[in-house]
């Protein structure tokens, strides 16, 4: 079943040979006060980000079927300064363009949306969605629109309406904007930046806005999911005071220094694309330790797997993890932990609905994905339909059951950009490097190996390995890593998020199984956490919010138990 870690006091190691020597130690901020209004000194750039509570437009939507009033903020640029965005923006339809029309602020702004019957309910959570896919940068959205219809069983949105939640979509910068003069704005750690901008936005109108900031529940999905995690691990680390500063963030001092928190209560995480400076390591560990690539016939570049896995043992080793007996997770034992999680999710599963079933050996999984049913035969779990106990699981088959869902991606996977003569931006190298630059490898294999000249990128332009390159004192890249990285801020002085529910397909192959349990077992050993909820999702692909009513009681469940916020609203 889904479980509650105990803590055992046990650190976080998070040193190692891949994580960067030149990489500060974050520090707590030290904060002046919890929110303007109670104390915090308002200059005139948090004068200028003050919330208009008679700004809304009242909208009518039908959540299970009864009409609901619901007051829309529209629009509101949660910096003073924001970065301009070109009005033309890629990902357009067949690989053209879309037009924006908030080219001054849309990428940095925020909708609120307030049930009619929480307006002027200070201690409601806020519901706080991202929407990024691939760490793509994230246009504002409006998740509620008038006339719609909600069910709250399969909607989140419908579901924090009914729950009274104050819903919020937040928009960010991240890889792919265009900037209007031409640059590239949306590099690591920008995505991260402005999550932080939004929820301190929040955290300066505590006193004029609906709900608490004191009980902000972050929702994302993969890049989101990532985006999430970064956000709930680093809360009030002063290495993005500089960057919240040059946005015009809430709570930044004349001297750079944060008047405002920025963490949060809860995280809500979905099949997180994190740890990028490891994943490729870790995926081609995973495809390549029982033969899957060979197995599926994905494996275009066997030595280049070979060498990239190579690495995931050392990795591993440099995390110090533990699993919740106490065994040491490590590249030996992280197979059978995965198959422990595997086995978790489908007796939780079948558990939960006596109507659960799963095929018995030899017979068949019927799967749907977009619009279409297949027949997968069922060959590596063995179940108990009596007892709803799994007997066995055979990771070999069950690590090429997950790859026939979906061609097992390149290698590398995650910063391919400049290797083997690819020049598209497919992959996640374009989320780092300067604003000026198209992309810049992050890892060391595909710095070293990349292969494209002019790029700017690499060995081949540089004269410098990856290692030679990073230990020079001015180099950004390996920042960037570390700034979207939650594995190297939790257990550390930065403030995380209390409650975690955490989420990974059982049939996901976008990212690597051990990136979630890593995650999940570095947020077991940080003292700061109090709940944490972490599960292989049964039979779940590459998604998120497939299990609306299990996520949002759990919200319900924590909110609860943290009591009212306004009487214990202190500094953490």
């Amino acid at each position: 079943m889904s479980r509650t870690h105990l803590h055992l006091c046990r650190g976080v190691a998070l040193t190692g040979a891949l994580v960067f020597a030149t990489v500060a130690v974050p520090t707590s901020v030290a904060v002046a006060a919890p929110a303007a209004g109670r104390g915090h000194a308002v200059d005139a750039q948090d004068a200028a980000l003050d919330f208009d509570s008679a700004a809304y437009t009242t909208i009518t939507v039908t959540v299970d079927g009864s009409p609901m009033d619901v007051r829309w903020y529209k629009q509101i640029c949660y910096v003073a300064n924001p970065v301009a965005a070109a009005a033309q923006q890629p990902g357009g339809p067949g690989g053209g363009s879309t037009t924006i029309t908030d080219t001054a602020c849309g990428y940095q702004s925020m909708n609120v949306f307030v049930p009619e019957r929480a307006f002027g309910d200070q201690r409601t959570p806020v519901y706080f969605a991202v929407n990024n896919s691939g760490w793509k940068a994230s246009y504002l959205r409006a998740s509620v629109t008038a006339g719609a219809s909600y069910t709250s069983a399969t909607s989140n949105v419908g579901a924090a309406l009914k729950a009274g939640y104050v819903f919020v979509d937040v928009a960010n910068r991240s890889r792919g904007l265009a900037g209007a003069d031409g640059s590239a704005p949306g590099k690591a750690p920008a995505a991260v930046v402005d999550a932080k901008a939004a929820v301190r936005y929040l955290r300066l109108n505590d006193a004029a806005m609906p709900g608490s900031a004191e009980r902000i529940v972050i929702n994302g999905t993969s890049g989101g999911g990532a985006l999430v995690s970064i956000l709930g691990a680093s809360g009030n680390s002063a290495e993005y005071d500089p960057y919240l500063a040059a946005i015009g963030a809430a709570g930044i001092d004349a001297k750079g220094r944060s008047t405002l928190r920025d963490d949060v209560f809860a995280v809500n995480a979905y099949c997180p694309i994190t740890d990028l400076g490891n994943a490729d390591i870790a995926y081609e560990w995973l495809y390549n330790v029982l033969a899957t690539r060979d197995a599926t016939g994905s494996n275009p570049s066997p030595e280049a797997a070979q060498e990239i896995a190579s690495r995931f043992a050392a990795y591993e080793k440099s995390l110090g993890l533990r699993n919740p007996d106490g065994s040491r997770l490590t590249a030996a034992t992280m197979l059978d932990t995965i198959k422990k999680e595997v086995i978790d999710s489908a007796e939780t599963y079948l558990k939960a609905d006596p109507a659960h079933t799963i095929p018995p050996l030899g017979g068949t999984f019927q799967i749907t994905s977009q619009g279409t049913t297949k027949s997968y035969v069922n060959d590596w779990i063995d179940i108990d339909a009596a007892t709803g106990k799994v007997r066995s699981v055979d990771m070999t088959k069950y690590l090429a059951f997950v790859a026939t869902q979906a061609t097992l991606k390149t290698t590398p996977a995650f910063d391919a950009v400049g290797v083997d003569g690819n020049t598209t931006s497919g992959t996640e190298t374009d989320l780092f490097g300067p604003p000026s630059q198209k992309y810049l490898n992050y890892t060391e294999y595909s710095w070293d190996h990349n292969d494209v000249a002019g790029d700017g990128s690499g060995l081949d332009d540089t004269g410098l390995t990856w290692k030679q390159y990073t230990a020079k004192k001015s180099t950004t890249v390996d920042d960037q890593v570390h700034l979207i990285n939650p594995m190297d801020f939790i257990g550390t002085k930065a403030d995380t998020a209390p409650n975690w529910y955490v989420r990974h397909g059982t049939r996901d192959r976008d990212t690597a199984f051990t990136v979630s349990v890593n995650l999940d077992r570095a947020l077991a050993g940080d003292k700061q956490v109090e709940n944490l909820n972490y599960q292989l999702a049964w039979n779940q692909p590459h998604a998120g919010n497939y299990d609306v009513p299990e996520a949002m009681a759990w919200i319900a469940e924590a909110v609860r138990k943290a009591g009212d916020p306004l009487a214990s609203r202190h500094e953490r």
